[in-house]
């Protein structure tokens, strides 16, 4: 990826902004309720120092050692959450720099969650929304009893639906996902990336994962 331009971050920012704010009205949500994390798995150092010029505050990173570096390279300028594939081993080091790891879904994870972090941290629950073979996330049918063994907080459901180049595929999942955070009283839903993230918001998301849309060149800003 080329070095981010900041006039081009802040014109995506602000059309992103823009059309969570709709969706959300659309929904007859208040758009202060979503909250728009940047997701910064392929930015180097410099690159987040243009993301928090450009109003950002909260970002997301795949990889554990990856936040660990950025984080101490942001000093302090952004909020972190983990939103990768979770490993055990990395939890320990993952947790004294996040405020919320989206993706916990094995019996491991909450093993390691149990030797190292406070009873307060909190965390997002993946589910497999779809059903789909061998993709992470715990099954519907497992999500009561998954939430009741966790030693920390849960605060809500991540999920990532199937791949797909028509955003109203997903909205059925969306949806789902939606209904069972607020059926157990859980304030987060995390769901919607650059594809499809009008539509998470219009069915309830209250963190909408972006990447491509907020670092490409941008018409707006020449």
């Amino acid at each position: 990826m080329d070095p981010l331009r900041l006039d081009d971050v802040r014109a995506n920012v602000a059309v992103v902004r823009e059309r969570v704010a709709a969706a959300a009205m659309r929904a007859g949500r208040n758009p202060a309720d979503v909250e728009i994390l940047a997701a910064v798995k392929y930015l180097g150092g410099p690159d987040l120092e243009v993301v928090a010029d450009a109003g950002i505050t909260l970002v997301g990173e795949n990889r554990a050692q990856e936040l660990i570096e950025k984080d101490r390279f942001a000093r302090g300028r952004l909020r972190w959450h983990f939103i990768g594939a979770l490993q055990s081993r990395k939890v320990k080091l993952i947790v004294p720099h996040v405020e919320l790891i989206h993706s916990v879904a094995s019996d491991s994870a909450l093993a390691a969650l149990a030797a190292c972090a406070p009873p307060t941290f909190e965390i997002l629950v993946e589910v497999n929304i779809a059903g789909e073979p061998g993709k992470a996330g715990i099954a519907l049918a497992q999500l009561d009893a998954f939430i009741a063994r966790s030693p920390v907080r849960v605060v809500g459901l991540m999920t990532m639906p199937p791949q797909t180049d028509d955003p109203e595929t997903n909205r059925p999942y969306f949806t789902a996902l939606a209904a069972l955070a607020r059926e157990r009283g859980l304030r987060h839903v995390s769901a919607g990336t650059s594809q499809d993230y009008e539509v998470a918001v219009e069915c309830g998301a209250s963190i909408v994962r972006i990447g491509t849309s907020l670092y490409r060149r941008s018409t707006a800003a020449r």
